[in-house]
């Protein structure tokens, strides 16, 4: 169990704050309408976000278990729910290390601007080594390859000490290192010359935009993906929580500091955009990037135009770094958790065993001169299909099928400073699942009249498609393989019977 509360939301926070919040909030802000982009985000935020990472901790807290665990003992037929949850979490995580990766590389770059006048290139062809010809092959790339490997080697020694000692500990040291780096960077961004153009540009409202359904459903988009809700990480979390806890607290806390991280970095972002687009003489629309395209191309060509260049570059893929890391972790804390309760084994045989896998396959698919098509191919569908399909049908199954919402809302209310009631029901019972459901159909519809990004439909086919099939075979193979815990123990949560020795002071 964590030690306290303050354990779990620094944890839950690392495990938010992650790389789409520094390289994808900014971009998804300016593009759909700027300043005013911010009203549909904390209407997202407050109608669908907080409430279904409220029900993610209700369910782990409630029912003390890893996500297949946790659904079982919810109804035994949702099960399968949780073993696809910690699916998507493999996948997620082979090739979400793979980033972090790239991002340690990257810190060493900085101090000699390694990337000399053509970050592009540098970035594609001298360090990725990409073969455009080719549609996969297994041409590793060594300056990948170890990198890697010690990213792995991290996370898993993390994960061996444990829950407190490991991923809580780490934690307490991550998290506010984090938030004290790119608070030094966001300071410095704002001396740049040109700053408050690029303020400007992220921050000028565009409200015609608050008309275009689109724009809403980023927004609600953006909040699905960084809050870490909806394939089993809050599950996991909460269940090491002790039995009185102010979950709703806890919960806002995580959510608004995950909101504020991002608007932070928007700030960072658009202040070094800017100064870029004055350099350069352009409109900052010219300049404007997200992704890996900004992280590892943009900010290279910014670093080396900018006096203490340097700095600034170890700065920002320092923050990189461990934004990725903290997730990197609890991402895989899911699998290692299912795979613990599955056959009740020991921590330190669970993270060998799974880490162990995820660390082969990892370096077998993306370490290669083919690996960043994968990559972005993998990303796309895992997030948009597969966390998307997943949290739909486990928010319909829990509201609408199973009809538990009342219970769940009685257990979040037992002890919480902040009650939800029939608002909380109403927003996680329709407007989640209207959200979820359109932005899954426009997805699918898009995938298949279009294929992705001009790649190869046979490539787009293989890690896209299948990687999701398999992902749902392999969770009703799961479902229906034998539980090494009694009969009892998968029913019922004795922690929940027991009588409460705890003092009042100890979970305020």
């Amino acid at each position: 169990m964590w030690s306290g509360r303050t354990v779990f939301i620094l944890a839950a926070i690392g495990s938010a704050v992650g790389l789409g919040n520094i390289w994808r909030f900014p971009y998804v802000a300016y593009s759909n309408g700027g300043g005013s982009f911010i009203v549909p985000y904390l209407i997202a935020l407050l109608t669908a976000g907080i409430p279904l990472l409220f029900l993610d901790y209700a369910l782990g807290h409630r029912f003390k278990g890893s996500p297949p665990l946790a659904f079982r003992r919810l109804k035994k037929p949702t099960e399968f729910l949780g073993w696809w949850q910690v699916g998507i979490c493999f996948v997620i995580a082979v090739y979400y290390a793979v980033i972090i990766a790239w991002a340690l590389r990257y810190v060493f770059f900085s101090f000699n601007e390694a990337w000399g006048d053509d970050p592009a290139t540098f970035f594609g062809e001298d360090f990725l080594k990409q073969d455009s010809s080719s549609s996969f092959g297994l041409d590793f790339v060594p300056g990948v390859v170890f990198p890697l490997l010690l990213v792995w080697i991290a996370t898993l020694v993390i994960l061996g000490l444990g829950v407190q000692k490991g991923i809580g500990a780490s934690a307490k040291f991550f998290v506010p290192v984090l938030i004290a780096l790119f608070g030094v960077l966001v300071v410095r961004s704002l001396f740049l010359e040109g700053a408050n153009i690029g303020l400007d540009a992220f921050f000028h409202p565009d409200w015609s935009a608050l008309t275009d359904s689109s724009v809403w459903i980023a927004a609600y988009g953006q909040i699905f993906f960084s809050l870490s809700v909806g394939f089993g990480i809050m599950i996991t979390y909460s269940s090491y929580l002790k039995r009185r806890t102010n979950l709703t607290g806890s919960g806002l806390v995580v959510g608004f500091t995950n909101s504020g991280f991002e608007m932070l970095a928007g700030i960072g972002v658009f202040a070094t955009l800017g100064y870029m687009a004055s350099i350069s003489g352009v409109p900052v629309a010219e300049v404007v990037d997200s992704g890996i395209g900004l992280a590892f191309i943009a900010f290279p060509t910014i670093i080396s135009s900018m006096p203490g260049g340097p700095f600034f570059g170890v700065l920002f893929f320092v923050s990189l770094l461990f934004a990725g890391f903290t997730s990197l972790i609890s991402i895989v804390q899911v699998c290692v958790a299912a795979v613990q309760d599955k056959l009740g084994i020991g921590r330190v045989p669970a993270v060998i065993g799974v880490g162990g896998s995820m660390t082969v396959v990892s370096l077998l698919l993306f370490p290669t001169a083919t690996g960043l098509n994968t990559l972005d191919i993998v990303d796309n569908f895992a997030n948009n299909i597969g966390i998307v399909s997943v949290a739909l049908i486990a928010v319909v199954t829990v509201t609408w099928v199973l009809r538990r919402l009342p219970e769940m809302q009685d257990h979040l209310n037992a002890v919480s400073s902040f009650k939800v009631g029939i608002v909380w029901r109403v927003f996680l019972g329709v407007i989640t699942p209207i959200v979820l459901a359109y932005m899954l159909i426009n997805e699918v519809v898009t995938r298949i009249n279009d294929g992705y990004n001009d790649l190869p439909n046979g490539l787009v086919t293989a890690f896209g498609w299948a990687a999701q099939g398999l992902i749902v075979v392999v969770a009703i193979l799961l479902t229906f393989t034998p539980w090494r815990r009694s009969a009892d123990d998968l029913e019922y949560t004795p922690e929940h019977d027991a009588p409460d020795t705890t003092k009042v002071g100890e979970y305020s």
